[in-house]
């Protein structure tokens, strides 16, 4: 069970007592070490970082209570410290080769390291720890990670016990001559600071185990061995991890004569008389953590990365991997650090700095960044944009980070775009906030309350629109009842996004109701409605368990509708089937009726399409991507849409939506509209969801003039949608070793984006074509680290990976059914991943051991359906054959 060697000897008395008892007047001198070892999670701990205390422990009885041979005073004292690997390593990577353990571990350190202390037993239970006052938290740490294996139980069961790691779950299995105790590290109470990323599929999963085997021999505790083992693996790909592994073992020597006992009949008075300058101090570990030492101050730390995080070199693995190394820095900085770099720092860089600081998440990287941002001032927005999108996307947010949104939209901001974001952000902290039971919170009682009451009394559509983008983001169950509402009875744009909103929640909050709804949609019951909503309602119906008359009713009612609606739900219900979603196995039993499958519905032409498929499929996590685009029958598209999804077993995560939607074009080409919408405006726009956060829409053109003036003076560039820097993985835990050490474990993801689209159009060609760039680089980064403020042992593991995604769709409308081609590729991807072994002296003498592997992942164009395929070939023929040619 345990590999290690922990020897530890009392006399039991029997039927005297029920814990481990010394005899009077002995001596026990015992040997005592402790390693600790950092790897990878499968390696073997023989090329593992680490190193062992070692050394000589005396214990002698003090006192025992005359009325309860139970109560008992031991006394134990450190000795003969030693310090060293704890592998065997050639001198030249020995750092402690010619170092005596005082130079390692500082005079003074090891002077109060070998102060003895002093031990109520009570039924074999740790009841006082006495030592010296304002003794060193870490030499205090090793004391109690030994004074904690004194704790034992001689008869099988389970108890809350206290040691070092806190008030814990503890379970002992007595069994002849041996005892083994387990300790449920997970259900320890003890002040541990940290958090971990939002989504788990971002997250960081621990495991730890923790157990202590006693063996006995003639009535005596013959030996201990005690491991404890931490693992840490990242969701998204469980290969990179790290482990811990701490063990003790203490192991008699021998016994010889000792000192006598002390007279008195209460404990108080022993330890007076022992020595007056001891007080009883908590046996649960002191927070104790080395300063850092020649450590860069912010504004140095900033100079040495600037370079990379100009705009233009924003795709390179760089710029995320000084991003991440920045947050880190301005986590331990003040407010006043902060502000010196921030107004600093020139128009071009400042941006990217916003977002550092805003991705730091601590009370002073918020203060400073509020102290500087101007709402007041439109001329700052990109600045202000940068900084609520980092909102939007953090990790941990604060209540105090709502607040601060909240009042800031209830004040004076000068760009209106930045006041739609602000509502916008405040949904996607609100879900945050209440997905950890912080529902109930003052400052998102207040922001829910803010956001459905405004709605409320919204007259204007673009009002009307601002909060229902809030609630898409924010999923309150309480705001469905508001959704439907204006999903059935709003106005095309707006019908349109709240059902996209209700398309968002889980299927568990779709009830009855819901469905009712979204049938009368689909079926137009009520009124007309244009074919976005009504394919939205479609997808909602079919994505939350459908029953047998759903799905027969939207089965039956392809071949009624317009020609390009009816490919589209072909193509979705195609999909579903090749797809193996929730929903096939209803369809597959509505396909046995004729009526519902027949060739005349089946067979309908269209250039209207959805479909699925897998980016990747791997053990831990997997992505899917979905396109799906609807034409209006003049063959102009209406709705383009890209979805990336990743997921695992427990979880789901919304990487990206990119939605192109145009509106009222007919005119242009002089074509009829379709039902439903002969009175559209020209419009078109686009909207995109990232790491499930619904992010403002941006719009193209709007109205006929705008159209006319952009076609006129247009140059084919895309528009940017989102770019920046952005803070994924986010995990910080420390943990209390029980051999004394402080442990922490952090992993930082982050992701430098770029995502832009752009719709062409050509009269003289009758072509048009929308292009989706997604260009990302990713670095993740972890560290574990064990700091006995003597010494730094752990593991850095990093990934880097640099790739694009573009999605282009081609439209030739000069002849129907019209030519549509999709593609979506990805680059060549290069991928890099290292692991750094390493051990330090406070002095800078430091070992390193540095593994890597590099290698350059294929791109692909990713296979759409057959469809597809035959269709482009046709368009870059056509293509081919028009250039040969004047006429």
């Amino acid at each position: 069970l345990v590999s290690s060697k922990m020897l530890f000897v009392f006399a039991f008395q029997t039927g005297h007592t029920t814990g481990p008892s010394l005899n009077n007047d002995k001596l026990y001198q015992f040997a005592y070490s402790a390693e600790v070892y950092v790897d990878r999670v499968k390696a073997s701990l023989q090329k593992s970082a680490g190193y062992r205390i070692s050394s000589g422990v005396d214990v002698n009885l003090l006192w025992r209570n005359p009325d309860n041979d139970d109560d008992q005073l031991i006394k134990v004292m450190i000795r003969d410290v030693q310090v060293e690997n704890v592998n065997e390593r050639p001198a030249a990577k020995n750092i402690f080769k010619g170092k005596s353990t005082e130079k390692i571990i500082g005079k003074e350190y090891l002077a109060a390291l070998q102060r003895p202390i002093v031990l109520e037993l009570v039924r074999g239970k740790v009841k006082n720890f006495y030592s010296y006052e304002n003794e060193p938290g870490f030499t205090q740490n090793i004391k109690r990670g030994l004074a904690s294996l004194f704790q034992l139980q001689l008869h099988s069961g389970a108890a809350r016990e206290v040691d070092i790691s806190g008030n814990c779950n503890t379970t002992y299995h007595v069994r002849q001559d041996q005892v083994t105790k387990i300790k449920a590290l997970d259900s320890c109470e003890i002040e541990n600071q940290g958090f971990t990323s939002h989504n788990q599929i971002l997250g960081v999963t621990t495991k730890a185990t923790s157990a202590t085997i006693y063996v006995l021999e003639d009535s005596f505790i013959k030996s201990i061995k005690a491991e404890e083992n931490y693992v840490f693996l990242l969701n998204s790909r469980r290969k990179t991890g790290a482990k811990i592994v701490s063990k003790q073992r203490l192991e008699l020597k021998s016994v010889q004569a000792g000192p006598g006992l002390i007279a008195g009949k209460q404990v108080a008075s022993v330890i007076k008389t022992l020595d007056s300058s001891y007080v009883a101090v908590t046996l649960v570990a002191e927070p104790a953590k080395a300063e850092c030492r020649k450590c860069p101050s912010l504004s140095e730390h900033w100079q040495s990365i600037r370079e990379y995080m100009y705009p233009e070199k924003l795709s390179n693995a760089e710029a995320a991997r000084s991003f991440l190394s920045f947050i880190q820095n301005i986590r331990k900085a003040t407010k006043e650090e902060i502000l010196q770099i921030i107004r600093s720092e020139n128009k071009e860089l400042l941006p990217q700095v916003v977002d550092a600081v805003t991705s730091a998440q601590t009370p002073e990287s918020l203060e400073a960044i509020l102290e500087f941002l101007n709402f007041k001032d439109a001329s700052t927005s990109t600045l202000q944009e940068r900084f609520l999108y980092a909102c939007g996307f953090a990790s941990h947010p604060s209540e105090m980070l709502l607040q601060s949104l909240t009042d800031t939209f209830k004040g004076d901001v000068a760009n209106e775009e930045i006041r739609e974001t602000v509502v916008i952000v405040m949904g996607a902290l609100i879900r945050k906030l209440c997905e950890r039971e912080g529902c109930k919170l003052p400052a998102v009682v207040e922001a829910k309350r803010l956001i459905l009451n405004r709605l409320e009394k919204a007259k204007k559509d673009d009002n009307v629109r601002m909060y229902l983008l809030a609630l898409k983001n924010a999923l309150l169950p309480e705001a469905i009842p508001v959704l439907l509402k204006y999903a059935e009875s709003g106005e095309g744009p707006i019908s349109n996004l709240a059902a996209t909103a209700l398309q968002r929640y889980d299927p568990s909050f779709l009830t009855k109701e819901v469905k009712e709804t979204m049938n009368r949609i689909y079926h137009q019951n009520r009124k007309v409605h244009e074919k976005t909503v009504r394919t939205t309602a479609a997808a909602i119906i079919l994505n939350s368990n459908p029953s047998y008359m759903e799905v027969k009713n939207i089965l039956l009612s392809i071949g009624e509708l317009s020609l390009e609606m009816n490919k589209y739900m072909l193509s979705m219900i195609q999909d579903i089937l090749h797809f193996e979603m929730p929903s096939s196995k209803t369809i597959r039993q509505v396909l046995k009726d004729m009526r519902a499958y027949n060739y005349d519905r089946f067979s309908k032409t269209g250039s209207s399409s959805a479909y699925s498929g897998y980016i990747t499929r791997g053990p831990d996590v997997s992505s899917t991507y979905s396109l799906d685009i609807l034409y209006s029958g003049s063959g102009i598209l209406r709705r383009s849409n890209m979805n990336i999804h990743v997921f695992d077993r427990n979880a789901e995560l919304h990487a990206s939506q990119v939605v192109i939607e145009a509106q009222g074009l007919e005119s242009i080409i002089a074509a009829t509209p379709d039902e439903g919408e002969e009175n559209l405006d020209s419009f078109a726009g686009m909207s995109a969801i990232l790491f499930d956060v619904q992010l403002r829409p941006v719009t193209f053109f709007q109205g006929y003039g705008d159209l006319m003036s952009k076609m006129l003076s247009a140059t084919g560039d895309p528009i940017n949608v989102v770019k920046g820097l952005i803070l994924l993985t986010d995990h910080s835990q420390e943990i209390q070793l029980q051999s004394g050490p402080r442990a922490s474990t952090e992993f930082l993801g982050g992701l430098a984006i770029d995502i832009s689209g752009g719709m062409e159009f050509s009269l003289w060609y009758r072509e048009s074509k929308t292009n989706v760039k997604n260009r990302v680089a990713m670095f993740i980064a972890g560290n574990t680290e064990v700091d006995s403020f003597f010494i730094k042992t752990g593991m850095e593991t990093t990934l880097e990976v640099e790739t694009a995604l573009d999605f282009i769709s081609t439209v030739q409308f000069s002849q129907y059914p019209f030519l549509v081609c999709m593609q979506m590729d990805r680059v060549e991807s290069p991928f890099r991943r290292y692991v750094t072994k390493y051990e330090s002296l406070p002095s800078g003498r430091r070992y390193t051991a540095k593994r890597g592997k590099a290698e350059l992942l294929a791109g692909n164009e990713f296979p759409l359906h057959q469809e597809n395929s035959n269709m482009c070939r046709k368009v870059f023929g056509a293509k081919s054959d028009s250039s040969s040619s004047w006429f």
